[in-house]
């Protein structure tokens, strides 16, 4: 792959490469409009095809928040055409990586040395890249190490570039304008968080700790003396990303017991902890032949506040929906409705994110789920697209929904989405005070 050796960090030179990128999106528009004219039956597909790789070409080259958000969308299953989600997915482990010479510099500014001297060995090469960082891998003592190193400017460009990523959102995605405002606010403050090595650091270590006991789960450990603000040093962990583990083509006993280990790990995390690691996608976790699953990046920690989790799982007992005074307080906590809503409109909006709700919550009806139910994903898809056509959303004065509900509502949906690709079945581990639904 080939490596950059530099990457624009001033407010012109990265709004400059944002223009570069709208101007060919436009280009490719005009292009496909020329050839619907033609031949009114050219489809969208090749439409999406260039506009994806001009997006991911010109955001990977960014690196940072611009392509994060990349990352994110792919995701969204439910959101994006399918060119943008294999397009975008890139993003999560397989970006353009820097060069040597930037990586030296990166290592001089924040010890002092150059990997070489501080590791008995450092390979130059980049093991993978993606959005905030790149991996190398490193000995120290016999040890095989992981070194993560932060892209230089990062951190500093996350506000601009997400105000130029958001016009491009809405007009590519048919996002509604202050639903994105407020996505865009939560972003920006995870993704500060996380390019704060040293909080990820704290964070790894604690939050690894609290689950080793859960059966199936490994970890690395951390090594703070050889880790800094931008820099993060860890045990080197064996395994096969997502797609390469199943091209192996396990039994359904392995693929039951990584996804076993995965429903506790985040159930513990969200119910015991009260944080998440809100980042479940691929590139965050190693597979095993025996069926263990490895935890590498600890980077996006959402912490769950008393009162949102309080309100947000008291409605996956489902018979707290069936109380109209209940749910219509919760929904107002949750702000799904809010204080300027008409009588139609609480009505009309207490209805959808009731019907929402019973979809999302039906992994937890009963003790088993089998995530290979292909149906239950087309219906989870079909709802997400109905719900960008719903003009009463896209037309809607307020954002609806808790801020708060963002990334837990994203860690949900790529936790089903990683177990659907599984094709696991698993036992639903739940908290104490939950109460089976009324069905």
């Amino acid at each position: 792959m080939k490596e950059q050796n530099s990457i624009p960090t001033s407010k012109v030179a990265r709004a400059t490469q944002f223009v570069k990128t709208g101007v060919k999106i436009g280009g490719n528009y005009i292009k496909h409009n020329v050839k619907k004219i033609i031949d009114p039956n050219t489809s969208k597909e090749e439409l999406h095809q260039n506009n994806a790789e001009d997006i991911y070409d010109s955001l990977s080259e960014l690196k940072g928040s611009a392509l994060k958000v990349t990352q994110m969308l792919s995701m969204d299953k439910g959101l994006l055409p399918r060119a943008y989600r294999e397009k975008f997915a890139m993003s999560q482990y397989s970006a353009p990586p820097l060069s040597g010479p930037l990586v030296v510099k990166t290592f001089r500014k924040y010890f002092g040395q150059s990997p070489s001297e501080l590791f008995d060995e450092f390979s130059i090469a980049a093991a993978n890249a993606a959005s905030i960082g790149q991996v190398h891998q490193a000995w120290k003592d016999g040890k095989k190490l992981a070194v993560k190193i932060q892209y230089p400017g990062v951190a500093e460009s996350i506000g601009a570039d997400l105000k130029m990523v958001k016009p491009i959102a809405i007009a590519m995605f048919g996002l509604n304008d202050k639903d994105v405002e407020r996505y865009m606010g939560e972003v920006e403050e995870r993704l500060l968080e996380e390019t704060n090595y040293l909080l990820e650091l704290k964070r790894s270590v604690e939050i690894s700790e609290a689950c080793s006991h859960i059966p199936g789960l490994f970890f690395p450990k951390y090594y703070p003396e050889f880790s800094s603000e931008k820099i993060l040093t860890m045990d080197w962990l064996d395994g096969l990303h997502l797609k390469e583990f199943l091209a192996t083509n396990p039994s359904q006993e392995i693929r039951n017991k990584i996804g076993q280990a995965l429903w506790d790990f985040y159930h513990f995390q969200i119910h015991t902890l009260r944080q998440v690691h809100a980042d479940p996608h691929p590139g965050n976790f190693l597979l095993q032949a025996d069926g263990r699953l490895g935890v590498i990046d600890f980077g996006c920690i959402k912490v769950i506040p008393e009162q949102f989790y309080d309100n947000y799982f008291a409605l996956i007992n489902f018979a707290t929906l069936e109380d109209t005074q209940k749910t219509s307080e919760i929904f107002e906590t949750l702000e799904f409705i809010v204080p300027s809503d008409t009588a139609e409109e609480a009505a009309f909006f207490t209805s959808l994110f009731k019907e929402m709700i019973y979809l999302l919550g039906k992994p937890f009806g009963g003790t088993h789920f089998d995530f290979a139910d292909d149906t239950y994903f087309e219906q989870v898809y079909a709802f997400a697209e109905k719900l960008q056509k719903i003009e009463e959303l896209r037309n809607s004065k307020v954002a609806r929904g808790s801020q708060h509900g963002l990334y837990v509502n994203r860690t949900y949906f790529g936790l089903y989405s990683i177990l659907n690709e599984l094709r696991a079945n698993i036992y639903v581990t739940k908290p104490e005070w939950f109460q089976a639904p009324v069905m």
